[in-house]
């Protein structure tokens, strides 16, 4: 019986997640480009970015640059020696549509993610090497298939000999380890305190990645205005407006044990200066013991966290009727 709110069943999306990495490794088995690489580039929007994120964060260190691009033109400079990812779930979102014949022209190297649309078209006329993978339903969200982009995005590179064998091995296994957690009802608790109020992300730098993924999921899941920041940045400006709060907020603080100590300190301090003006903080300690898993079992709480809160408000988690609205609008601009 379908859910009475949840009328496009988000909370199978969620459940479901941990297959998208295995089913992504088999989207990508045999997609590889030839050649030297000196520089990286995910080029998209939206959730169609996000991936490209969370690839800087889990191959930190890499010994090849990694940038992500949210814009119709691609950074400069871009040569032969460029690798960009061209993703759209949709395959026909306007930015990433617009920034493929931006690489094509620059001769970089192109490897496209789709599962549909004008880039898929264009990948097979062009030549071009294409992911393609599944809408498991017509309302499934972008902002939900972020296992399969990051999965492929890192298959792609080892199938190219960029990156080593040992992350596909991971990848292999992570979906059991995600499987082992239950983060449901905490999400749904979490939910409760967050009701009537702005909710504010903030992780240390090096997941900060994750706190932009969170404050996403409740601008989309639950409908509602979030914001995200990073420390130590955080310490040296927002935190002063704090000082005539002009809104309702809760704190979310992501934070690993491994975090610098100091960060540590900061996010222990920072909650006890916000106790004092009435602002709650709720704590969440990252999980597991390897930083694929801490980054993956993170954000599946806060789809169950955003995916709870949009039913305290009544709402199906699902459609983006502004999103929608403001492309159709676009749409017939012609330039």
């Amino acid at each position: 019986m379908p859910h009475l709110i949840d009328k496009s069943d988000m909370r199978k999306v969620i459940l479901d997640f941990p297959d998208q990495f295995r089913k992504a490794l088999e989207f990508s088995k045999d997609v590889k480009v030839e050649g030297e690489i000196n520089k990286i580039i995910v080029t998209g929007i939206g959730g169609s970015t996000l991936p490209g994120d969370l690839v800087r964060t889990y191959l930190e260190g890499f010994k090849i640059p990694i940038y992500v691009n949210r814009d119709y033109k691609l950074p400069r400079p871009i040569d032969e020696k460029t690798l960009v990812f061209v993703e759209s779930f949709s395959g026909n979102t306007e930015e990433p549509v617009y920034a493929y014949p931006d690489a094509k022209a620059n001769n970089t190297k192109i490897a496209i993610i789709t599962s549909n649309g004008k880039l898929e078209k264009t990948a097979k006329e062009d030549g071009v090497p294409l992911v393609k993978l599944i809408k498991e339903s017509p309302t499934f969200q972008p902002r939900s298939a972020t296992g399969y982009m990051f999965a492929a995005i890192i298959n792609v590179l080892i199938n190219s000999g960029i990156v080593s064998e040992r992350h596909r091995e991971e990848i292999e296994i992570l979906g059991g380890k995600l499987k082992a957690f239950d983060f449901e009802n905490q999400g749904k608790d979490l939910a409760k305190r967050l009701k009537d109020k702005i909710p504010l992300i903030y992780a240390s730098n090096r997941f900060k990645a994750l706190a932009r993924i969170w404050k996403i999921k409740f601008n989309e899941n639950s409908k509602v205005q979030a914001f995200w920041n990073y420390f130590p940045e955080l310490n040296h400006n927002e935190i002063v407006g704090f000082t005539n709060p002009q809104g309702k907020f809760h704190i979310i603080v992501l934070r690993d044990k491994e975090d610098h100590p100091r960060i540590l300190e900061r996010m222990k301090i920072t909650a006890e200066i916000l106790e004092e003006k009435g602002i709650k903080t709720s704590f969440i300690d990252l999980q597991g013991n390897d930083l694929l898993t801490k980054i993956f079992s993170t954000l599946m709480l806060g789809d169950w966290t955003s995916y709870y809160l949009a039913l305290e408000y009544s709402i199906d988690p699902t459609p983006v009727k502004v999103i929608e609205d403001l492309k159709k609008k676009m749409a017939e601009i012609k330039n």
